[in-house]
């Protein structure tokens, strides 16, 4: 819960004015509840001993009624803005760490489970400030009427000492509570998102296989737990209410007792035994802070949530620049989850085809040889340079990946292939528009966007595009990019045969002497490649041309069984 307790912290210091807003306007208005008892009992006595002045503390009253409303309604208006302002903050920064971490963090946490993190649970951290200033700002009124009861009459504090010390105990222990099951709470929120967004994700299949009402059970299981926590954060708070509000009317009883005695032995006035009751219910204002505490419990709940996917590391970048060079990637002594590869070389230049069953480590070997992943031990280098050592823009200009299924970012097909979001990207990237149709015509993907609408200019989220259609705008996105090495991971499965044949000879004949490494299925990819990479188990198990491995009956087996 540290990581937690820094992230709210932060997002208190760090919320702009508003921070101040709210601790000004929340201590203006105890400063105002403080006074109101002391200007109300002197307009009592004034108007009792009919003085001139009783028409002025009249005024007076209603001087500070009007600051204590208007306070609070600055704090309320404050409280809005500081929440909504702190939460999208928090959401900024959580979506760059995410987008800047890569796959790290999506192999730890599923997609529903992120977006409840930085949806629910950033705004819930958001509202920290809120909680945190209204809190304190209770301690004003409270530490007031200690002091003003203390000139009154210091018996009567020690009564009111007694009920702040059972309020901070009844708070301490509903503050801790109500974090443990909140944290649980909003667990079940997430794994509830999680399996919808998976279902949602499979939404064909479940169809396709009529078992829409088992996957609606799947998905709710959660909800069980979800009310059990609901329930008991229902139960602590009504707990804690109930013994933080009688401790209100204990005090003032207690503290009227003692100052009628007073008063009938004439050591108090009419007024200070008014304002006396009222600064003893002052004093035990921290039972008001139930509401605040309950807000700060579930934001530390929740920081702890979002400050465990801040914690997955993002890959750190370099300074150094690419020497001249073709491309060569060397892989030295590098272990990462099962997959081990002592030594490899990919001569610059060529096209390689990793090739083995499934979970043969062939995704993740291109992982590493494009930087989406770091080894946990060893080194990859390209031209001679390890790639933590490279400048973030030098590695991404040096190397293109294109996926299985890819996501076209950009606002219009020209963005998507040159790899942006607005209409001046092509060219801040250094890709001229002539760049991006020479791309997609290697991609086979030039005729069908010219037959679109408004060709490149067609926005994104309006071009009707099949399976096979992102796929090669995914690929001429690669080919735009990648300068020195192109890894096409599984980049060709949604393509028709003749498109493939067609794409995979683009690669074959690529003239920027770039490196292609590309992970193979078919055959036919296989065949084409200058080498053969063939993985199994994790481990290297051959290298060399597609006709010298095809001797070995395992070889020949792996596409019997891959072939589709």
């Amino acid at each position: 819960m540290l990581a937690g307790d820094r992230l709210v912290t932060h997002a208190v210091r760090r919320n702009g004015p508003w921070t101040a807003i709210l601790a000004v306007t929340a201590a203006g208005g105890a400063a105002g509840e403080l006074a109101l008892p002391y200007v109300a009992g002197r307009t009592v006595d004034a108007f009792v001993a009919a003085e001139p002045a009783a028409a002025e503390w009249l005024a007076g009253c209603a001087a500070v009624v009007a600051c204590v409303v208007l306070c609070e309604s600055l704090g309320v208006w404050a409280g809005g803005a500081s929440g909504a302002c702190a939460a999208a903050r928090l959401r900024l920064r959580v979506l760059r760490h995410v987008l800047g971490a890569g796959p790290a963090v999506t192999r730890r946490f599923p997609e529903g489970e992120l977006v409840t993190r930085a949806g629910l649970n950033a705004e819930e951290v958001g509202r920290a400030p809120e909680s945190v200033t209204g809190a304190l700002a209770l301690l004003v009124p409270t530490a007031g009427a200690v002091v003003a009861l203390t000139l009154i009459a210091p018996v009567l504090t020690l009564t009111l000492l007694a009920g702040i010390v059972l309020t901070l105990l009844v708070l301490n222990t509903f503050l801790r509570a109500t974090t443990t099951i909140a944290g649980g709470y909003q667990e079940a929120q997430g794994e509830l998102a999680a399996g919808l967004v998976e279902a949602l994700d499979g939404a064909r299949t479940i169809a396709a296989a009529g078992t829409a009402g088992r996957e609606a059970l799947r998905v709710l299981r959660p909800l069980p737990r979800l009310r059990l926590h609901g329930m008991r954060l229902w139960r602590a708070n009504a707990t804690a209410g109930v013994r933080a509000g009688l401790v209100v009317p204990l005090v003032e009883v207690a503290v009227l007792v003692v100052g009628g005695f007073m008063l009938a032995a004439g050591a108090l006035t009419v007024g200070e035994l008014y304002a006396a009751a009222r600064y003893a219910v002052l004093g035990a204002a921290l039972s008001g802070a139930l509401g605040f505490v309950g807000g700060l419990a579930r934001a530390r709940a929740a920081a702890g949530r979002v400050a465990e996917v801040l914690a997955v590391p993002r890959p750190r970048h370099g300074t150094r620049t690419l020497p001249p060079g073709t491309g060569t990637v060397e892989f030295r002594d590098v272990t990462a989850a099962d997959l081990s590869v002592p030594e490899l070389v990919i001569p610059g230049g060529s096209v390689t085809a990793v090739i083995g069953r499934s979970g043969s480590g062939k995704s993740l070997l291109a992982a590493l040889a494009a930087r989406l992943a770091d080894p946990d031990g060893g080194t990859v280098l390209l031209d001679g340079v390890p790639l933590p050592e490279l400048a973030r823009d030098e590695l991404r200009r040096a190397v293109g990946y294109a996926f299985e299924r890819p996501v076209l970012v950009g606002a219009t097909i020209a963005d998507a292939i040159a790899l942006g979001d607005g209409p001046g990207v092509v060219r801040s990237v250094g890709v001229e528009l002539d760049a991006v149709e020479v791309a997609a015509g290697a991609a086979r993907a030039d005729g069908f966007v010219r037959r679109l609408p408004h060709g490149y200019a067609t926005r994104t989220a309006d071009a009707p595009l099949s399976g096979g259609e992102r796929q090669r705008l995914g690929l001429a996105r690669a080919f735009a990019q990648g300068e020195r090495l192109l890894v096409l991971d599984d980049a060709t499965s949604s393509l028709d045969t003749v498109t493939e044949r067609e794409v995979g000879r683009a690669l074959t004949a690529d003239h920027g002497g770039r490196t292609r490494l590309v992970v193979a299925h078919r055959l036919a990819t296989a065949a084409r490649a200058d080498q053969v990479i063939w993985l199994e188990d994790g481990a290297v198990r051959g290298r060399g041309p597609h006709r010298e491995l095809w001797r070995d009956p395992a070889y020949r087996a792996v596409f019997q069984v891959e072939q589709p």
